[in-house]
């Protein structure tokens, strides 16, 4: 009965994990220099309990290529996002949405790499650091295809 208890308590933190995703609260930047056609990145993400965090790093990563794109720094190239038109997420919104949904289609294109994680105490919940690496030429044909994005030879 007590594990009964506990359940609702990390689905309430699982919760509090995809609503801070929903509204894409996270930090990334370069991890280092991936293997072809792969962008290695460190993803900052927040939450109230650091395993709930920890779920909620790739598909922050996979935003932030599409989206953000990041500064460059640890011997890395500064990325653009992969979407250049700024309205493309809300333009496409039930798209995104389907897309980015717990094990959505995002999932096929990041992985995790295997390196340690950190978890800082920033007030009353935790900032959690993990490197992955997300499969960008893969990432860009797919958003092709769905004509969410343009392709590199399309032109302007």
């Amino acid at each position: 009965m007590a594990m009964l208890m506990a359940m609702p308590s990390f689905a309430g933190a699982k919760k509090k994990a995809e609503k801070d995703t929903e509204h894409f609260r996270y930090e990334i930047e370069c991890a280092g220099n991936g293997t072809q056609g792969t962008y290695l990145v460190k993803v900052w993400s927040y939450s109230k309990r650091p395993s709930v965090a920890a779920e909620q790093c790739m598909k922050n990563a996979v935003h932030g290529v599409i989206f953000k794109g990041y500064t460059g720094g640890n011997g890395c190239v500064a990325q653009r996002p992969l979407a250049s038109h700024p309205g493309v997420e809300m333009e496409y919104e039930e798209y995104f949405r389907n897309f980015l949904s717990d094990k959505g289609e995002y999932y096929k294109y990041v992985s995790l790499t295997g390196a340690t994680q950190e978890i800082v105490k920033v007030g009353k919940e935790y900032k959690v650091g993990i490197i992955v690496s997300v499969q960008k030429d893969e990432l860009r044909k797919a958003l092709e295809q769905a004509g969410v994005i343009r392709g590199l030879g399309s032109g302007f």
